[in-house]
């Protein structure tokens, strides 16, 4: 915390002391009221030092010197984590998988990685905060409804995935924007721009025209029932998700730690492993899993562990982006990041899977990312603005530092 020099103050007393002699009995009033106002300027100074220290240790603060390189390395967890875990969860059903609970299970069951990130930073003596400090009873069990919640989201994917193209159900999945920021203004206020609210709109509009024309992408062999029920899971995981990250923001609005993030994410995988894990057992699923790798799946015995290992990393990498995103940005921010990935995922599954493209879907792709493009240069507006006021409320505090004197000295 910045303080006053003691020569600074040696020169106010000096000056203080020495103008009775030289100037005065008003004088003398003179030099009380320039230390009176003195004093509130360098209170004010050591309040804005305060801050810095305080966004020093927030690492959520876009003045630390970590909040930049942790939003690339999140958003690219989550770019990696969701283009691989959709293209790898298709690649399970199409090689003859059949289990949702498999499908299910695997999106949580890599909560062993969070370790990495929660006590890496202790080990490498980035943090002297130990683990699960702070993190209080009301915290941990608000995790574990919020992980039951994931876990009944995770299942729904499956369902939707199991049914639908991939880039089908990956610009369903856009529908839960609209959600998002009726949510989030709901529950964190969150301001209606042009900008987020031309976005919406846009990425709303590509997901109705894929609805118009997505009847007659039905996979082989599926039946109409089928089809209904994969592209009513998938916009009931949309709309959960939605739920999900205002709600996470909320509570992160409390949090300044990124390894208490970490903490909180543990807590929810572990509750949605449990949910899942208890779905398989009572529906056979590990015993049916043995059997499916053995005889099953297509691709042999090798290739299905090793399929099932690659989406457990994936699906958490997926999940670690998104929770870094809305605890360094924001619910809306990390939605729409979420959302402008989902094209990407279309290209991926038109290039690997050879799911077809017209030109309805092809409009719809083009609209998702008018819409994120815009979105982010409504964001860059809203940064440079932010900067400029910086400046200028900098400018504006250095001079309030220097003290008035009466016009009449």
């Amino acid at each position: 915390m910045a303080t006053t020099s003691p020569s600074t103050t040696a020169a106010l007393h000096h000056q203080f002391l020495a103008s009775p002699h030289q100037n005065g009995t008003s004088d003398v009033e003179s030099e009380i009221v320039f230390v009176e106002e003195t004093l509130p300027n360098l209170t004010s100074f050591m309040e804005n030092n305060n801050k810095e220290e305080h966004n020093a240790e927030d690492q959520k603060s876009t003045t630390n010197k970590r909040y930049l390189p942790l939003l690339v390395l999140n958003y690219v967890l989550l770019f990696v984590g969701s283009l691989s875990a959709s293209l790898l969860s298709k690649y399970y059903f199409i090689h003859k998988g059949s289990s949702k609970w498999v499908s299910t299970w695997v999106q949580s069951a890599g909560f062993p990685l969070l370790l990495f990130p929660i006590f890496l930073p202790v080990l490498l003596k980035y943090t002297k905060r130990k683990p699960f400090t702070g993190f209080g009873q009301k915290l941990f069990w608000f995790s574990v409804l919020v992980g039951l919640m994931l876990g009944f989201n995770n299942l729904l994917i499956s369902w939707g995935v199991a049914y639908l193209p991939v880039s089908t159900s990956a610009l369903l999945l856009s529908s839960q924007l609209v959600f998002t920021l009726i949510l989030s203004s709901i529950i964190v206020k969150q301001k209606i721009t042009f900008s987020n609210l031309n976005c919406v709109i846009l990425i709303t509009i590509s997901s109705i025209i894929l609805a118009l024309d997505s009847s007659h992408e039905k996979p082989q062999g599926l039946t109409d029932r089928e089809y209904f029920i994969g592209f009513s899971c998938t916009i009931g995981a949309g709309l959960l998700f939605s739920l999900y990250l205002p709600v996470m923001e909320k509570i992160y609005q409390s949090v300044n730690c990124y390894q208490m993030v970490m903490e909180m994410q543990l807590i929810m995988e572990i509750a949605a492993t449990v949910l899942a894990t208890v779905g398989m057992a009572c529906d056979q699923g590990f015993s049916d899993m043995k059997k499916e790798a053995e005889r099953g799946f297509d691709k042999g015995t090798t290739v299905y562990w090793l399929t099932i290992l690659s989406t457990v990393v994936t699906w958490q990498c997926c999940f670690m982006g998104t929770a870094g995103m809305v605890f360094l940005t924001s619910s809306l921010t990390g939605g729409i990041c979420s959302t402008a990935l989902l094209s990407i995922n279309v290209l991926g599954g038109v290039a690997v899977y050879k799911d077809p493209i017209g030109g309805f879907k092809a409009v719809s792709t083009v609209l998702c990312i008018w819409g994120f493009c815009s979105y982010v240069f409504g964001m860059y507006i809203k940064m440079k603005r932010k900067k400029v006021g910086r400046k200028n409320s900098s400018s504006a505090s250095s001079t309030e530092l220097i003290p008035r004197r009466n016009s009449d000295m």
